[in-house]
């Protein structure tokens, strides 16, 4: 081999196979250093293994080019000023199409040259709170995404804090817990595909994202794609929603609720529920915390009986129970988890159940044995989404210690996770 390439240069192998030239990459953290990575001229990349490498001679060497100059942006009184902060993943990165890199892109400059759209219906700020992927987020990270949140609304009329699409949904349930006294918007979005993919979501979910931080309607909401199209996306409540789809651009939808408003292309808000707070642009201020010691256990059929009993020795304040249809658990067979639950009660630790079906609502008394289990002290959590009661009872328990008053706080509705209707 002839001169060692570096990232960026262009590159001609021989192998057994024949002859390929391509951009040499950085390799990737997760791909074997056996094998090397060009990006083709067809935009593809290919992975080359370096034990079938026969020769390899640098090309032409990669001149690295300045950042593209953005121009400063122009603002106007007359608009709302939003905004921005990252958290990490697809939406707010870029791709250097040389190298293969990736870097933050966070500026504002940088986010209204994405999608200058932006800047007729806002004036945009921009800041890095943390780079994070998704599953990644913690407990302490939500408290910390929720005092950059009070502190940008001291200024600005909306937030948006874009974010890792996995578990958006948990990070929007915990700020809506946690602001208390919000009187302005905070919307999340992301992205499902990435910002170099032409069927990327990136640019419309900001879009949509910026118009509704500036619009009407106050409280935590998460806004992306409606459909596959991209025509408009639709703001949910961040306490009733859930990503549905792996990979699909629309994969979030609104569950037992309807979704708040949508958000077309020409900047227009349609509020599709008027069970909303209206803007009254109060600060909020940033109540409690959580409780780590909170478990979500899933019902499966063959569950092992003493599965419970984990949490119980473990210490843990609280299981989210995610039972079958009405919230049933086993109960009369060898899987029989009744005797864990009457010790996770006697232990002192507060027990919820939820329901796996997702739509519709748990009931403590159509069935004996919900009877039974609700007679004993768990806690029927009506249609909240369990992943919404496991950080609601983390919320509550960093709070209250009685496990009577933290059952009644569980079940009262804070931020719109219970409703008394159930959407069809």
């Amino acid at each position: 081999m002839s001169d060692k390439p570096l990232p960026g240069d262009k590159v001609k192998i021989v192998t057994p196979d024949g002859v390929v030239e391509g951009v040499w990459m950085e390799r990737p953290e997760l791909l074997s250093s056996d094998f090397i990575t060009l990006k083709l001229s067809s935009g593809y990349n290919m992975g080359v293994d370096r034990k079938r490498i026969l020769s390899m001679d640098v090309v032409s060497r990669h001149v690295p080019t300045s950042p593209p100059r953005r121009e400063s942006i122009k603002t106007s009184n007359k608009l709302p000023t939003v905004a921005v902060l990252s958290t990490g993943g697809t939406i707010s990165s870029r791709v250097d199409y040389q190298t293969g890199g990736v870097s933050a892109a966070v500026t504002a400059e940088d986010l209204v040259a994405a999608v200058p759209e932006i800047s007729e219906h806002a004036n945009l700020s921009a800041k890095a709170v943390m780079n994070v992927m998704s599953e990644d987020m913690t407990p302490k990270k939500w408290v910390q995404m929720a005092d950059a949140v009070v502190d940008a609304l001291s200024d600005s009329d909306g937030v948006i804090v874009t974010h890792g699409t996995d578990t958006m949904h948990f990070s929007t349930a915990a700020l809506s817990f946690l602001l208390s006294g919000l009187g302005k918007p905070v919307v999340f979005t992301g992205s499902q595909r990435s910002s170099d993919r032409g069927s990327s979501d990136s640019f419309l979910n900001l879009f949509c994202s910026a118009v509704f931080a500036g619009g009407p309607i106050a409280g935590v909401s998460l806004v992306m794609h409606e459909n596959m199209t991209d025509g408009a996306c639709l703001a949910h409540r961040g306490v009733n929603v859930r990503k549905m789809h792996t990979s699909r651009r629309d994969a979030f939808q609104s569950i037992n609720d309807a979704p708040l408003a949508r958000i077309t292309i020409d900047g227009k808000i349609h509020v599709l529920n008027g069970k909303h707070k209206v803007r009254d642009n109060s600060l909020p201020d940033v109540k409690g915390g959580f409780e780590e010691k909170v478990g979500l256990l899933k019902v499966y059929p063959g569950m092992p009986a003493d599965a419970i009993d984990y949490f119980v020795d473990k210490g843990y304040r609280g299981i989210v129970i995610e039972g079958t249809a009405l919230g049933h658990v086993p109960t009369n067979s060898e899987n029989n988890i009744i005797p864990g639950i009457e010790r996770a009660v006697e232990s002192g630790m507060l027990l919820a159940m939820t329901t796996q079906c997702l739509y519709g609502r748990v009931h403590p008394h159509v069935y004996s044995n919900l009877r039974k289990l609700s007679s004993m002290g768990v806690v029927y959590c009506e249609n909240m989404l369990s992943e919404v009661a496991y950080v609601k009872l983390m919320w509550v328990l960093s709070q209250v210690g009685d496990v009577k008053a933290a059952s009644n706080m569980l079940v009262s509705p804070v931020a719109g996770e219970i409703t008394a209707r159930t959407e069809p």
